[in-house]
């Protein structure tokens, strides 16, 4: 063998050799590479697994992320949907409205925001709060302003056993009546003007409420309770989940909207998958025309009390619905009552074809025409979680189309209406009985705001 032949060969199997290893590593970085993706999908899989099936819905809208799509589709500036929303409620006529906040009970918070020891500011109706709870786990409610000079007890105020701390200068006062206990520098007695008002306010089914009435003497001591749902205080039921909204309203319009019977066929029987943008829904436009392939059919009932009443403060409105196929095929059926408390709460008891459930919302007015409305839902064991939070979503999207209209209307005291309408006029007048001679009326706020600071 030639020195040549010797050295060709050798050559070639060290090609081969390194041909071979090459080959191997990058088989080697194809098989890591497939472990991390499947790694990664398998990750992913699980979290919407746990997601679907273990984690509540929290769903929470601005006010300007509803029902603005048509100024987004027609801005030609490049404006955000903020600036678009605000454009809006600047524009928007009022209309001859009531007044603005009616009496009742009103939820503040959420039980699970307010843990023991910590403190909450909260404007609500017009009335700033210091919303707080003991160390022992109750919950109290005291205007927001120090009697000593004027300090926010709930910006910095401090928990200590049942008192609030004034972060100013440490005065204290008692969550139970709202009288100040300790002045820490001074060693005389305490003046008795040295209180800040107590309300009234109650914990229950998951929400903190206070009791509002524009009446001085009926201010003190509320008409009614807030029924507690021993479903939900018993634990029997489970927690799936919640949403929260900001619309831009008068607050009668909310409940209203349990008595207007004739808006459901039109509103929200388009398919709840067509989302909640009012130009894209796919409604049925006239008679001759076919049914879209899903629809919401409802068949609804609203009753106040008769008179004399002891539940004079709840109405009720009933509701049976199914998702139907091409207008024919009836599925997906529910059972609903819904039970207006007072001004600002609603029960709605879902019967599905899997168990119950219900529905709580709460209307609280944070500013004349800026409502916050909070939904939560519990389910019995038997509603499985994805149908539950089905039902929530489906929930979401159905009250997204009322915010929309919401969000752009105006109140006419005196509407147009024909028969089919007379359950608006009824649920007005019962209405009606939440307001008193000192309800804050639009005009009054505007003009005691005149004097305010704007930055």
């Amino acid at each position: 063998m030639t020195e040549s032949t010797f050295w060709s060969s050798d050559m070639s199997s060290s090609l081969v050799d390194f041909l071979l290893n090459s080959f191997k590593a990058q088989q080697d970085k194809t098989t890591t590479l497939i472990q991390i993706t499947c790694t990664v999908v398998a990750i992913v899989l699980l979290w919407l697994l746990h997601y679907v099936l273990f984690k509540p819905l929290n769903r929470i809208r601005d006010l300007c992320d509803t029902g603005y799509q048509d100024q987004m589709r027609w801005d030609r500036y490049g404006k955000t949907k903020r600036q678009l929303a605000n454009e809006a409620r600047r524009n928007k006529k009022v209309g001859d409205v009531p007044p603005v906040y009616p009496n009742g009970w009103f939820a503040l918070c959420e039980s699970d925001d307010l843990k023991a020891g910590q403190v909450l500011s909260i404007k609500a109706l017009d009335e700033n709060l210091a919303v707080f709870r003991t160390e022992d786990g109750q919950v109290c409610v005291l205007d927001a302003y120090c009697p000593h000079l004027g300090a926010h007890l709930g910006i910095g105020g401090r928990v200590v056993n049942d008192c609030i701390e004034c972060p100013f200068h440490g005065w204290q006062f008692s969550g139970h009546d709202g009288k100040c206990t300790s002045i820490p520098y001074s060693k005389g007695k305490i003046p008795p003007s040295a209180q800040v008002k107590k309300w009234p306010c109650h914990e229950v089914n998951g929400f903190v409420f206070f009791w509002y009435h524009a009446e001085e003497e009926k201010s003190l001591e509320p008409e009614w309770t807030v029924p507690e749902l021993d479903v939900i205080s018993s634990g029997r039921w489970q927690y799936r989940g919640r949403t929260e909204y900001q619309v831009n309203v008068h607050i009668q319009e909310i409940p209203e909207n349990g008595a207007d019977v004739a808006h459901l066929a039109h509103l929200h029987g388009p398919s709840m998958l067509g989302g909640s943008d009012l130009t894209s829904i796919d409604r049925k436009k006239s008679d001759g025309e076919s049914m879209p392939i899903l629809h919401h059919h409802w068949q609804v009932g609203w009753k106040g009390p008769e008179h004399g009443d002891a539940d004079w403060h709840v109405a009720v409105t009933t509701i049976k619905h199914d998702l139907r196929l091409f207008g024919r095929i009836p599925f997906i059926l529910m059972d609903v009552e819904a039970k207006q408390i007072g001004p600002g709460l609603v029960h709605l008891t879902i019967g599905t074809s899997l168990g119950r459930c219900v529905l709580l919302q709460t209307v609280t007015p944070i500013a004349p025409f800026t409502q916050r409305v909070l939904h939560r839902l519990y389910a019995s064991p038997t509603v499985v979680a994805p149908y539950a939070k089905l039902i929530l979503w489906g929930e979401a999207i159905q009250f997204e189309r009322d915010v929309a209209v919401w969000n752009h209307k105006t109140y006419i005291r005196h509407p147009v209406i024909v028969s089919e309408d007379r359950t608006i006029s009824k649920h007005r007048r019962w209405f009606q009985q939440f307001y008193s001679e000192n309800s804050p009326r639009i005009e009054t706020i505007m003009e005691n705001r005149k004097g305010s600071l704007d930055w």
